[in-house]
Parts: C-alpha cells; sequence; structure tokens
C-alpha cells in the first residue's frame, strides 16, 4: 500500500542524516562508496549518459548484475539515474521494458542533509509485475535508506567521536 507520499507511480522515501551535504553527496556520486552501502560492485566512476554495471553482493542476489544509466548529477543537490526495477529474473530481458527513474535529491537541514529518495514510473510498467516490482522497490528503499544512513553516520562518528 502506497504512503501518502507515494502513489503506485512513485515510491518517496525520506531521512535527516546526521552528516554534511557533501559527505552524502560523495556516498551517492562516487562509484565506490555507493557501492558499499548500495550491496553492489560497480564497474566505474558515474558519469551522465553513461550506463554503470555491477554485481550485486546482497546476500541472495549475488547471481544478479545490476544496471543503471545516470540521468543526472547536479553536485550536492541531485543524483539520478534509470533502471529496470525488480528485474531479479536472469532469464527475462528487461531492456523492452521502460525503465524508472530514481532520484537523491539533497537538502541542507539542521546542521545535517535531508535525502529524499524517489522512484518514478511504476505505472508504465507491463501489467503482470507492475504491483510486485513497486513493492519490492519500496521495501527495497527503506531499507537502503537505513543503509546510507549507517554509512554516512558511521564515517561522522568516527571522525568525530563526538558525534552520537
Amino acid at each position: 500500500m502506497p504512503t501518502p507520499e507515494s502513489t503506485t507511480d512513485r515510491i518517496v522515501k525520506q531521512v535527516l542524516l546526521k552528516a554534511p551535504v557533501d559527505r552524502v553527496w560523495r556516498a551517492l556520486s562516487d562509484y565506490r562508496e555507493f557501492s558499499q552501502w548500495f550491496c553492489v560492485n560497480l564497474d566505474q566512476p558515474f558519469e551522465t549518459g553513461k550506463t554503470n554495471r555491477g554485481q550485486l553482493t546482497y546476500p541472495g542476489y549475488e547471481h544478479l548484475t545490476m544496471e543503471l544509466a545516470v540521468h543526472k548529477m547536479e553536485k550536492e543537490k541531485l543524483f539520478s539515474y534509470h533502471w529496470h526495477p525488480y528485474a531479479v529474473d536472469p532469464s527475462k530481458d528487461y531492456s523492452s521494458e521502460p525503465p524508472t527513474l530514481v532520484e537523491f535529491i539533497l537538502e541542507s537541514q539542521d546542521g545535517g542533509t535531508l535525502l529524499t529518495v524517489i522512484e518514478s514510473g511504476f505505472d508504465a510498467l507491463p501489467t503482470e509485475r507492475r504491483d510486485e516490482a513497486w513493492r519490492m522497490n519500496d521495501g527495497g528503499w527503506t531499507e537502503q535508506v537505513a543503509n546510507i544512513e549507517t554509512y554516512v553516520n558511521q564515517e561522522s562518528r568516527e571522525s568525530n567521536p563526538a558525534v552520537s
């Protein structure tokens, strides 16, 4: 069931991170850091208009390759990409399906960073997999928001022990 901010076409998640915008931006825009908290081994730096691929490292999904096409990179404001949501059947070719758009929006707030994650475009997916893709990615984004929060907060505590 969609949250008030979400609809059947989009998923919206927000978290206030105890890290400055530049730190959160690095966790999103540096492909090596993104790989760590997202549980994937991406192959190259992110660049607008380029496609990145990588083997998932998330338990149970290690047999899958993630592919994303970088859409926009606006330093310390927006990182977005297109991908095929919940593309978990290795025998299926998802390339003919319309991709969804994932956006990470950063705003400085209360000494930290308000991170908003939006994935939109589910209504354009084939009806036979639309609901499951939305449901699985809704849960997936809940987990990924927690992952990036742990990732950036852990580094903040390590570099400044006074931060709790």
